[in-house]
């Protein structure tokens, strides 16, 4: 649909005839070369015969339709466009993610090649966070300590540059389960959303920070906070031998998950983590309606460029005299 952003701007248009009709004329400065009239009425015959009328009269209308344009210009003229509405689930969904030092290990595989566990969650993990449209998103790295890599965000584009961009070590080379999670409960206390969410990856043991996880996921649970957990790694602890490292404690994220009410997910191949990702998508669904939102597309550039055009080659011509 076609409008004017500021239509009262149009009444500028009749200002430069006012101007010529109420204003008094210039008064000429210097010294006037006085003509004899036979002399001015022939030049004035010269020139009415060296030109077209026609062109005269359009040539003069030229100023004026230049102000028109730049009035027009300046009253705004727009289209307001239909834009698809955006699906908001009403969902605030936090992805912890472990940085600590065995993520570096490459016991995954990717199209037959050896990858780091850390390859392989921002592979696949960046592709969930841009399918999480309507959700707001945040992510948090961890390991010895926790820290917000991005606040909560409809942006998931964003947050999923943030998770291709983790490096290992930015957060310590330990892993503190307890504190991720409790920084995520954090920002979730003063949430108004229908639902809250934690996604929690590790493929470690808690190793850091003074808080039992299993106490952390009853304060979740307190708060109406679902925390499903990933347990990543080829072993977890009670499948390893004796001293063996990289192992992650499956029973530990098992427990979270069935505390605050989330499911708990065992990987141990990047299959296995594709089809977890699928499995969320399924769990928290983002199918919910949105608001649509106005989106105008301006046109003022059009008459004001036209205007500009039209100025710079009437100067031109008086240039040239």
């Amino acid at each position: 649909m076609f409008e004017l952003a500021t239509p009262l701007a149009l009444l500028l248009l009749p200002l430069p005839w006012l101007a010529a009709r109420l204003l008094p004329p210039a008064q000429a400065r210097g010294a006037a070369l006085a003509v004899p009239d036979r002399i001015g009425a022939a030049l004035l015959t010269a020139g009415g015969r060296s030109g077209s009328a026609t062109l005269e009269r359009a040539q003069r209308l030229l100023p004026w339709a230049a102000w028109a344009l730049f009035v027009v210009a300046l009253s705004g003229p727009r289209t307001l466009e239909p834009v698809p509405a955006l699906r908001v689930s009403g969902r605030d969904l936090a992805i912890a993610l472990d940085l600590s030092g065995s993520m570096v290990r490459d016991d995954f595989y990717l199209d037959g090649q050896p990858i780091t566990r850390l390859e392989a969650v921002t592979t696949v993990g960046a592709e969930f966070a841009r399918r999480r449209a309507g959700d707001r998103v945040a992510l948090i790295v961890f390991g010895s300590e926790a820290y917000y890599a991005a606040p909560f965000t409809f942006d998931t584009e964003a947050v999923a540059r943030r998770i291709e961009e983790a490096t290992i070590g930015i957060s310590g080379r330990a892993t503190n389960i307890s504190d991720a999670l409790g920084l995520a409960l954090k920002r979730m206390a003063a949430s108004d959303a229908e639902t809250r969410v934690v996604i929690l990856l590790s493929d470690g043991a808690n190793n850091a920070g003074a808080t039992n996880p299993r106490g952390v996921a009853q304060l979740a649970a307190q708060m109406g906070v679902r925390v499903h957990t990933i347990a990543m790694g080829p072993k977890s602890v009670d499948e390893a031998e004796e001293g063996e490292r990289g192992v992650v404690d499956a029973e530990t994220l098992a427990a979270i998950s069935r505390v605050s009410g989330g499911e708990t997910f065992r990987v141990r191949t990047t299959e296995d983590l594709i089809a977890v990702t699928e499995a969320l998508d399924r769990l928290e669904a983002t199918d919910s309606d949105g608001l649509a939102a106005e989106v105008f597309r301006e046109h003022w550039i059009w008459p004001a460029s036209l205007a500009v055009i039209l100025c710079l080659w009437l100067g031109w011509r008086e240039a040239r005299g």
